[in-house]
């Protein structure tokens, strides 16, 4: 992993969706590994085209991106990745390496509520950005970040693989599918016979300190531990492949210097645990409930914060897939990646980072757990 660090030094990277959650763990990683960064994104916080690309959140706003640090070390630029004339603007004058596109509009639920600007982001999103890398000029490795719920989901117990059909049911999932044929045409019709090595990352569920989304199970419990309310469950039984964002982020950064310095390692890739790391949201609130227990114990603050308390309340929301899972032979055999932290340890990091957090030690936190992750 620290030859991971050591490539990435003094390399122009381009991040779309740079304030996000999985955004500011990728941008801190590359501004402590000395990479020079460019980042594109809605404001933290933004998660919906309501008041506009330009639109500030409240200083109070609960984000990784602020607590990370990292602005003041990047080159940052607020704006929507529908906007391709703002976007190719920036795109231009970063003139990057390494391209990382990470925006997107990643709530299923969000999906139901607001289709067209789900579709407007994930799908010409994606087309704006391999505009801009199409006719940049500078490009050697572009990394479009989808999910594990682009294919066509079966509910079959094994997991899938990167040759399944791709078709996501509902709006976001759907429009993630788009993002990868979109992504397939730009490598058939521009790509191939360029000198611009192109992969898609397909990851499953990522948890990890930071992360205060709607509708995601772990961002519910920290909210549940912090107020005193029960963490209430709608899908207790739905099985996802879940991992430490660092554990996906590990793979992004392998896969883009993998094709960088060798364009046969280009193509589409699975990223998730191991097969016994796929578990049910029950697994992972009991799970969590019990790591943050221990961490209170531990650091002796039994007392200070609230226990967890887990209620079972299906609520008859819309369509989500119960029963997911990947099948990751082909980048552990291609790549020789393999996870390091199982879900026991993934949800350990997570309950540490949070009561740091809580403490007001969230930067201190994020930067112990990367470099002993990439150590």
């Amino acid at each position: 992993m620290k030859k991971i660090f050591d490539f990435y030094k003094g390399k122009k990277v381009f991040v779309t969706g740079h304030t996000g959650f999985k955004g500011s763990w990728l941008s801190k990683i590359l501004v402590m590994a000395g990479a020079e960064v460019y980042g594109y994104s809605l404001a933290p916080g933004v998660n919906e085209d309501i008041t506009g690309a330009d639109y500030v959140p409240p200083v109070n706003c609960e984000n990784l991106y602020d607590i990370s640090g990292v602005n003041d070390k990047i080159h940052s630029c607020i704006g929507d990745i529908r906007d391709f004339d703002k976007l190719k603007a920036f795109f231009d004058e970063a003139q990057p390496d390494i391209v990382f596109h990470l925006a997107a509009q990643p709530i299923v639920r969000d999906s139901y509520k607001n289709p067209r600007y789900t579709y407007e982001t994930n799908v010409m999103g994606t087309v704006n950005i391999c505009e801009c890398v199409r006719l940049g000029g500078s490009v050697k490795s572009f990394l479009n970040v989808t999910t594990d719920k682009v294919y066509q989901n079966n509910e079959w117990e094994w997991g899938y693989r990167e040759d399944e059909k791709l078709d996501g049911y509902d709006p976001y999932s759907n429009s993630k599918s788009c993002s990868e044929l979109v992504t397939h045409a730009y490598i058939n019709s521009f790509f191939r016979d360029s000198n611009i090595a192109v992969s898609t990352a397909r990851a499953g569920n990522v948890i990890g300190g930071g992360d205060f989304a709607t509708d995601r199970i772990v961002p519910d419990c920290v909210r549940a531990v912090r107020s005193g309310e029960k963490i209430v469950l709608r899908n207790p039984q739905s099985t996802r492949p879940f991992q430490h964002v660092l554990e996906a982020l590990s793979a992004y950064l392998l896969l883009g210097m993998k094709q960088y310095e060798d364009s046969s390692f280009a193509g589409f890739y699975n990223v998730g645990p191991n097969e016994g790391d796929a578990v049910t949201a029950r697994k992972i609130a009991d799970l969590f409930a019990d790591k943050w227990n221990e961490t209170l114990e531990k650091e002796g603050k039994t007392g200070v914060c609230n226990r967890l308390i887990i209620e079972e309340k299906p609520d008859g929301g819309p369509h989500e897939a119960n029963y997911l899972k990947l099948d990751c032979s082909k980048i552990k055999t291609r790549l020789s990646w393999a996870p390091k932290w199982d879900i026991d340890m993934a949800i350990e990091k997570t309950a540490q980072w949070t009561l740091s957090y809580f403490e007001g030690r969230g930067m201190e936190a994020m930067e112990k757990q990367i470099l002993e992750y990439f150590s």
